[in-house]
C-alpha cells in the first residue's frame, strides 16, 4: 500500500464494508489490495463496489449478460494492459486465468489480443473494447454491426463499454496511488489442480 495513502485497518472499517470484506478474504484466502484501499473513503468504496458489481456480476441486480464471466474479465485485463495497470492486470488476469481455465490466455491477452488464444468473438469483442478505451470518439455504427455479426446485442456492446470505462477510472485510481497486487494473484489459474490420487 501507498505510504501517501495507507489504508485503513479491518478493523476500523464501517460494519458493512468490513463484513464485504471478510467474506472477501473467507472466499478468495486473502483480501484483495484494492478493497482496503479504496475503503479510506467508505462512501466511494460503496458506490464503486455496486457499479463494479452491477457490471461484473449482472446477475447480482437481477440482470442478464451475453457476457460470460470470462468475457468480462478479459475486457478488464485487456484494456488495463492499455492503460498500463499493473494492479487490474495481474489481478484480473488471475481471474481470467480461472474462468477460462486457460493458464496462458491473461499474458496473450494483455500483450496482444489478436495473437492470444481466444474465439473470434472474443477477438472482435476486444477489438471494440479497445477502440472505446484508446478511440472512443471514433465509435461509429460499423463496429456495432462488426459486433452483431458475432452474436452480441446492443445491450452486451453497452456492457463491453461500461466495463471498459469503469475500469479506465479504477486503473486510473490504482496507478496514481501505487496499488499494488496481492502476491497470491501471480501464481492463481497458472497451474491446474492436482487431483489427489484416491
Amino acid at each position: 500500500m501507498s505510504p501517501r495513502y495507507p489504508a485503513p485497518e479491518i478493523l476500523d472499517l464501517p460494519d458493512d464494508i468490513r463484513a464485504k470484506v471478510l467474506e472477501v478474504q473467507e472466499k478468495a484466502g486473502f483480501v484483495p489490495n484494492v478493497f482496503l484501499a479504496l475503503a479510506r473513503r467508505p462512501a466511494e468504496w460503496r458506490a464503486f463496489f455496486a457499479y463494479h458489481d452491477a457490471l461484473m456480476l449482472p446477475e447480482s441486480v437481477g440482470r442478464e449478460s451475453g457476457l460470460s464471466k470470462g468475457d468480462r474479465e478479459m475486457v478488464v485485463t485487456a484494456t488495463s494492459a492499455a492503460n498500463k495497470c499493473l494492479y487490474c492486470v495481474v489481478a484480473h488476469g488471475a481471474i481470467l486465468r480461472i474462468y477460462e481455465k486457460k493458464p496462458l490466455v491473461a499474458d496473450q491477452v494483455a500483450v496482444n489480443h489478436r495473437k492470444a488464444d481466444i474465439s473470434p468473438r472474443q477477438c472482435a469483442m476486444l477489438d471494440f473494447a479497445m477502440k472505446v478505451c484508446l478511440h472512443s470518439d471514433q465509435v461509429e455504427e460499423a463496429d456495432f454491426g462488426a459486433l452483431h455479426a458475432h452474436g452480441f446485442n446492443d445491450e452486451d456492446i453497452w456492457d463491453i463499454a461500461a466495463i471498459t470505462a469503469f475500469f479506465g477510472l479504477s486503473n486510473r485510481m490504482a496507478s496514481f496511488s501505487g496499488m499494488m497486487p496481492n502476491p497470491e494473484f501471480y501464481t492463481m489459474g497458472r497451474t491446474p489442480k492436482v487431483k489427489p490420487a484416491i
